[in-house]
């Protein structure tokens, strides 16, 4: 998995599934312009993603920054659009997919689905705004595959939420915004209503939120923080909260710090079969704020 950006300014998720030679595609939300997400795409260490590679494309909900109308006319032909059912009747779209395998179309999702070669998603339905936010729970084939918990931009986090990453056998990595540190927020100049909206459980996690669900959740290998603000919050404040990494018992997990225009390293989402070495925490000097 590679977060090419995350943020205000765009957000989009990339997954690999390498299968022998063959390499499946997989983003999670379409909040740049196709035209940058391809060229980042193509400029991933490793080769590279091609277009055509992509086999599906993910939503977690509809703000501008998280998916683009663009790209209902600017997906190949061949990639499935997924998102839930609630979004989709939001924007007028019904479940179209093509008959046989690898036709493109919409896909409307409530429950679990299948993406093919053995890709399960498990999403669930979380607060945020009016419409809600799909958080996902993407678990892999095979003893090594590993899985993946993906949630972004949620008000607060439920039991329910929890209990989704923890059954059976738990995450190897989770993802999770931590967006905001609420002394920076409440000093902030932004408007009162905004900074309600934000917080008012409805919005987006603060740090002190997404630590207390990493601790509940406690992925086996890796988190990643996403969707930092760069008005209210400092990447360097965050690591530390985490401790780099370190988690009780003496364990530790990589950490990653997703950023809006550096994309970090690819995070594994195999299940590592040997004792994790945890990588460094790299946090890049704060750039220039932006709403």
């Amino acid at each position: 998995m590679c977060v090419l950006a995350s943020g205000s300014g765009g957000n989009c998720t990339a997954i690999v599934v390498k299968r022998g030679m063959v390499r499946r595609v997989v983003l999670i939300d379409l909040g740049l312009s196709p035209r940058k997400t391809f060229r980042m795409l193509a400029g991933l260490p490793g080769g590279g993603v091609r277009p055509d590679q992509i086999d599906d494309a993910l939503v977690t909900h509809l703000d501008s920054d998280h998916f683009r109308l663009e790209w209902l006319r600017m997906l190949p032909s061949h990639t499935r659009l997924r998102m839930h059912a609630r979004h989709a009747r939001q924007i007028g779209l019904t479940d179209r997919g093509g008959a046989g395998g690898g036709a493109g179309g919409v896909r409307v999702f409530e429950d679990s689905f299948e993406l093919g070669d053995g890709v399960v998603v498990r999403p669930l339905l979380m607060s945020h705004d009016e419409a809600g936010v799909a958080t996902f729970r993407i678990d892999m084939p095979g003893a090594g595959g590993g899985s993946l918990g993906f949630c972004t931009d949620l008000g607060h986090v439920t039991d329910e939420l929890v209990e989704h990453l923890t059954v059976d056998g738990g995450v190897d990595v989770l993802a999770i915004e931590s967006n905001y540190c609420p002394r920076m927020q409440l000093a902030s100049p932004r408007p009162e209503f905004l900074k309600r909206r934000i917080m008012g459980g409805s919005g987006h996690l603060s740090n002190q939120q997404a630590l207390e669900a990493v601790r509940r959740v406690s992925p086996r290998e890796h988190v990643v923080l996403l969707h930092l603000s760069r008005e209210c919050n400092d990447p360097a404040l965050v690591a530390e909260m985490h401790g780099g990494g370190r988690k009780g018992g003496g364990a530790e997990f990589a950490l990653t710090i997703a950023e809006q225009f550096h994309p970090p390293r690819w995070v594994s989402l195999a299940r590592s079969a040997r004792p994790l070495t945890r990588l460094p925490v790299v946090v890049r000097e704060k750039q220039a704020m932006l709403f």
